[in-house]
């Protein structure tokens, strides 16, 4: 059986993927590994795999989860196992354990491994009924998340967090903007943000505030990061199927929504950058 198998082995450590990748193929198993979440979210998406082994904390904590996910969404008949430096996150994986398949706590001896695939690719798995949502429905459901992971992350730059303001000023129309944001993907007819839209009145505000336009256009390039963050994050729950046209619709989306804000910015005139 093990000529047969494909693993595709998920680790930020060299040392590790080397080892791994070595004791495995002793064992017949034919190992791909991959560095980062977008290495593996690109395997997955062009290459057939049997096992995936993902570290839990691939450069971030619990990126382990998004690229099993992703194997989850693109190839369910997969077994998937999480390696996990704590003992005590065993009660978590259980909780999610119609995710992951199984679980290893590092160090672990290479015989439990093997012992684990092969222990997994035999055993009658349940089919797991994965329900997907429009893109648009999983940013409306991370909403206060992604406006606090925007705020916190605005708040360590070092240049816009030279504008001292409390919370609520800072946030502004945040809230409004995203409900705009996310609102279009729901009608069957698109259309153009009219009158004073929040993004418009934002702009307005950020003026009065002592923002520059760069810095206007900084803040949205970090909500842009910040949804991207968050769709990775939740990736089993979005619909892949829309997914492309879904991501096109809230970037042009964003990009109107920002014009707005720009025009109400420089109605009395443009604020250079300081």
């Amino acid at each position: 059986m093990g000529d047969e198998i494909r693993i595709l082995l998920v680790d930020d450590e060299p040392a590790l993927r080397d080892m791994w990748r070595a004791i495995l193929g002793v064992e017949g198993f034919d190992v791909t590994t991959a560095a980062t979440v977008p290495e593996a979210l690109c395997r997955i998406t062009s290459e057939k795999f049997h096992v995936l082994i993902a570290d839990l904390n691939i450069g971030e904590p619990g990126d382990g989860f998004t690229v099993v996910s992703a194997m989850r969404r693109m190839q369910p008949e997969a077994v998937t196992l999480i390696l996990t430096g704590y003992p005590a996150f065993q009660a978590a994986l259980r909780a999610i354990h119609e995710q992951v398949d199984d679980f290893l706590v590092k160090p672990t001896e290479p015989k439990v491994v093997v012992e684990l695939i092969r222990r997994n690719l035999t055993r009658q798995r349940r089919p797991v009924a994965v329900l997907t949502e429009r893109l648009n429905r999983v940013i409306e459901k991370n909403r206060m998340g992604i406006i606090d992971a925007w705020y916190e992350a605005v708040e360590k730059h070092p240049e816009i967090s030279k504008i001292r303001l409390p919370r609520g000023e800072r946030v502004d129309h945040l809230p409004q903007v995203l409900d705009e944001l996310v609102r279009p993907l729901d009608n069957e007819e698109k259309t153009k943000l009219k009158g004073r839209s929040a993004s418009y009145e934002h702009g307005e505000k950020r003026r009065q505030q002592g923002y520059t336009v760069r810095l206007l256009l900084e803040e949205t390039r970090i909500l842009h990061r910040v949804i991207a963050d968050c769709m990775q994050k939740n990736l089993l729950q979005v619909d892949i199927s829309n997914l492309i046209p879904d991501l096109v619709e809230v970037h042009d989306r964003m990009q109107a929504m920002l014009q707005h804000s720009l025009e109400a910015f420089l109605q009395d005139g443009v604020r250079t950058a300081a």
